[in-house]
């Protein structure tokens, strides 16, 4: 194992919020990462709404990932996460749950939820590992390709929400992976 490896592996990450300056890198992610890439018109028009929040994660002066969600009364929705080809299962992915695990609590916003595409089994299997659960199949939810999604969900202290168990089933050949 080389020594760049090893040093990748704890990639230790800065995580703050996004500006300005950091659209050109974010769209490199996003265009390396997705086939419907989103475009800076789409970027730019999500960070305008005020309840929504771009962060990004920085390795010294690079940007390495970045994240953005929308916050309501009582959840955090992430419409869109990415991490650099070059830097995945290095951490990034995980320090950007993490911190925004840590913006929940127990009395006001509970849960974290996103959509991922039925396709999108590296995404799945990453949010499994950070404690999410596919709690439902939204049909056809993507316009660009018809594609069906599921809705994982992330809940403070973990509690099983009595509705999730059903739902488990359903989709177990994932699940289990």
């Amino acid at each position: 194992m080389s020594m760049g490896r090893v040093e990748k592996d704890q990639a230790r990450v800065h995580i703050r919020w996004m500006i300005r300056r950091d659209m050109p890198e974010v769209l490199h992610i996003e265009q390396h990462s997705f086939e419907y890439a989103w475009t800076e018109e789409d970027f730019l028009r999500c960070l305008r709404q005020r309840n929504c929040i771009g962060m990004v994660a920085e390795h010294g002066e690079k940007v390495v990932g970045f994240m953005i969600y929308e916050l309501h009364r009582n959840k955090l929705h992430i419409l869109n996460f990415a991490v650099h080809t070059a830097w995945r299962r290095a951490g990034v992915g995980a320090q950007m749950v993490a911190k925004l695990i840590s913006k929940l609590s127990s009395h006001r916003r509970t849960r974290i939820s996103l959509e991922v595409r039925e396709t999108n089994l590296s995404a799945q299997l990453f949010f499994r590992r950070q404690d999410f659960r596919a709690v439902r199949v939204l049909r056809a939810f993507y316009e660009d390709s018809g594609e069906d999604a599921f809705l994982m969900e992330y809940r403070f202290g973990n509690e099983v929400a009595e509705d999730m168990e059903e739902h488990v089933n359903r989709i177990a050949q994932f699940e289990e992976n």
